[in-house]
């Protein structure tokens, strides 16, 4: 059943041109300094194909919510994968939305100057001017009040969200979102999942914060639970 993304609303780029790219559970939306639909699906097409065939042969893969190895010969997105979680102690598929964010949006840029890729509010940018990217946690208060300042020269960066109460995607904790920024797009999908597994309740912030500020390759954090909102590292806040 298809579900409406608000949270697609809060982010936009006068200067760039978006559009959709939809390939079985894949749902990315795009905006680029040029159209580029074509070349986008046929990133999808190729990252979609490297993980299906290694989860074909390693259900493990699939399955885990522990780091794994990869085998010798696994594609550079299943290495990636793999090296993000054992850093973040979690399943590889957890960081999977960061991983097609940066792949299809790195493809791009051989094509471009800028581009935003979103995937399931996991976002892969490169940008040539400042950006607001709007946070959307669900029924909190705090809910699309702040937006994330990125400047260009903090790009292209990773900014990934896991929520215990919004969405489908797997998590034992309760924040309503936790946000991690990171080069490593990889990185701030599967630490922005571990991170939520440790928030079961607002009092829990501090204890989140500590454990993804440790991890390194972090370079910002976000946590917010109800009323509550916690934030640590190279991070600006800015009402909406």
């Amino acid at each position: 059943m298809y579900e409406e993304r608000r949270y697609r609303n809060m982010f936009k780029g006068v200067n760039l041109k978006f559009f959709d790219v939809c390939v079985k559970e894949t749902d990315l939306r795009i905006g680029a300094d040029r159209e580029l639909y074509k070349e986008a699906y046929d990133l999808v097409l190729k990252c979609r194909k490297d993980i299906e065939e290694y989860i074909a042969n390693h259900r493990n893969f699939l399955e885990s919510l522990e780091p794994i190895d990869c085998s010798s010969d696994a594609p550079e997105i299943i290495r990636r994968m793999c090296e993000a979680a054992k850093k973040a102690g979690v399943g590889p598929m957890a960081a999977v939305a960061g991983a097609v964010s940066e792949y299809v949006g790195v493809g791009l840029l051989k094509l471009c100057n800028e581009v935003i890729v979103e995937n399931g509010g996991d976002i892969f940018m490169k940008s040539d001017v400042s950006r607001k990217v709007g946070v959307y946690a669900g029924k909190s208060i705090l809910s699309e009040k702040i937006d994330l300042e990125i400047t260009p020269d903090k790009t292209p960066l990773g900014i990934c969200t896991s929520s215990g109460t919004v969405g489908h995607s797997l998590s034992f904790g309760k924040a309503d979102a936790v946000v991690i920024l990171s080069k490593d797009a990889f990185l701030s999908d599967a630490v922005a999942t571990a991170t939520g597994n440790v928030v079961k309740d607002k009092h829990h912030i501090e204890k989140g914060i500590e454990f993804a500020s440790s991890i390194e390759g972090v370079d910002g954090v976000l946590i917010i639970v109800g009323d509550s909102l916690g934030a640590w590292g190279d991070i600006k806040l800015v009402k909406l």
